[in-house]
């Protein structure tokens, strides 16, 4: 907006000599308006400046978070590899849990017996289980999941000459239960193998050591307060009880 002012003239001439000159005037209002242009650009680099600094850092916390995710269940599926992992955590959150390792001596003073043993490597009792003479003693009548494991490492060369061996060993693994209930034991559950099927049959592993297998049980029973659950084992002296191979235990559901 302009505004018009005039100059005074020489005060000296008279008035038809006077010139009247015309001044342009600029208006505050301008300068007000072209402030308010400058700072509303300022404020528009500023916050795109913002906005693009929160979505690289976004999107960068998203990549980050990504990575440890997938680096996560790698390693998490590695370990759920394992059945014997996957029994002890599984039992580790059950209300009454108890999960046994096996062990073995073959000589003269043993037991001639798989003895199990809580305490040792991934064993734990909780909930009330016992173990009681080699036996587990289940602590409330309900629902049970049993199972047990026994590894066996048999040798199927039993001779000097060229194609002697043995033929048709049987592996078995049991699992028995007695109730006041019944009265008697039974049988719940109960597998065999066959090992060193032909006097040609190699290693297992390739490695001169022997045939390698392992007899798993595994299932839910309505057992009773009180019962006892035990295992019977034949080729005790062919028994592999490295730590994780050879397991017995039950949990509650």
């Amino acid at each position: 907006m302009v505004a018009y002012t005039t100059a005074p003239g020489d005060v000296e001439m008279g008035p038809e000599e006077r010139t009247v000159v015309l001044v342009e005037k600029k208006s505050s209002a301008v300068r007000i308006w072209k402030v308010s242009v400058a700072l509303l650009i300022v404020a528009l680099c500023i916050g795109g400046v913002l906005l693009f600094a929160w979505y690289w850092s976004g999107k960068l916390d998203i990549t980050t978070q990504s990575g440890q995710r997938e680096a996560l269940i790698k390693s998490d599926t590695a370990e759920k590899t394992d059945p014997h992992y996957t029994l002890s955590r599984i039992g580790s959150k059950a209300k009454a849990a108890i999960h046994l390792e096996g062990n073995y001596e073959d000589c003269e003073s043993s037991k001639h017996q798989l003895e199990w043993r809580n305490g040792q490597g991934q064993a734990f009792a909780q909930g009330g289980f016992k173990l009681v003479d080699n036996q587990i003693i289940i602590p409330q009548t309900g629902l049970y999941f049993v199972y047990s494991q026994a590894s066996f490492r048999v040798s199927c060369s039993d001779g000097d000459e060229k194609g002697a061996g043995r033929r048709l060993m049987p592996l078995s693994h049991r699992i028995w239960r007695y109730s006041d209930s019944i009265g008697s034991r039974a049988s719940l559950m109960s597998a065999v193998r066959s090992a060193c099927q032909s006097t040609a049959q190699e290693d297992s592993d390739g490695d001169g050591k022997g045939w390698y297998n392992a007899i798993y049980l595994g299932a839910v029973f309505q057992l009773n307060k009180g019962d006892r659950l035990w295992t019977e084992t034949n080729q005790l002296s062919e028994l592999e009880t490295d730590e994780g191979r050879t397991f017995f235990g039950v949990f509650a559901l």
